[in-house]
C-alpha cells in the first residue's frame, strides 16, 4: 500500500468489503436493521482477492480498490441482505453491486495510479472463507472514516 503520491491508503482496520450501503438512519431504524439482518440463513463460501481497478473517471479516480472472485455467493447474499432491508422499510440501493475492497482513496492531489497498476494488477490471493458478516457503524474523520463492529452475523 505504498506508491501514488497523495493517496490515502486505508489501514487493516478500514479493509471490508460492503455488501449494502445503508446509510444515515436514526438509532430506532438501526435496532430494526440489525434484528432484520440476524434473519438471514447462508452458507459459508470462499473467496480470494483478484485485480485492482479504480471508481471515476480517467481523469480523476476517486478510490482504488481490490477485486473479488468468485461473486456469485456474495450477489446472493447481497440479495438477501438487500431483501431484509426492503421488509422494514428500506429502498433497495439503486447502484450495481460490485464487491471489491477499498484500499486507497484518491483525493485530486493524488499522483497517477498507472505504475501501481501496472505492478500490482495482477494481485492474487489463495481462497479463504467468508464466515459471517456484520453490521458497522462508520464515522468520519480527520484520518478517515472509523468503522465500529455494532453486529455479527455467522453464516452457517
Amino acid at each position: 500500500m505504498q506508491g501514488i503520491s497523495g493517496a490515502r491508503w486505508h489501514s487493516d482496520e478500514q479493509l471490508h468489503l460492503t455488501l449494502r450501503f445503508i446509510g444515515d438512519v436514526d438509532r430506532h431504524r438501526a435496532e430494526d436493521v440489525a434484528a432484520a439482518l440476524g434473519h438471514i440463513a447462508f452458507p459459508q463460501f470462499e473467496i480470494a482477492l483478484r485485480g485492482i481497478g479504480h471508481f471515476g473517471d480517467l481523469s480523476r479516480q476517486r478510490q482504488l480498490w481490490a477485486g473479488v472472485s468468485p461473486h456469485r455467493d456474495l450477489e446472493k447474499l447481497h440479495a438477501k441482505v438487500d431483501s431484509a432491508l426492503r421488509q422494514i422499510g428500506i429502498e433497495p440501493d439503486r447502484r450495481a453491486f460490485l464487491p471489491h475492497i477499498t484500499i486507497a482513496r484518491l483525493n485530486r492531489n493524488a499522483g497517477p495510479i498507472d505504475a501501481f497498476a501496472e505492478t500490482h494488477g495482477g494481485l492474487s490471493s489463495d481462497p479463504f472463507a467468508v464466515g459471517h458478516f456484520a453490521l458497522f457503524e462508520s464515522s468520519l474523520g480527520r484520518e478517515g472514516a472509523r468503522y465500529e463492529t455494532i453486529a455479527r452475523y455467522p453464516l452457517a
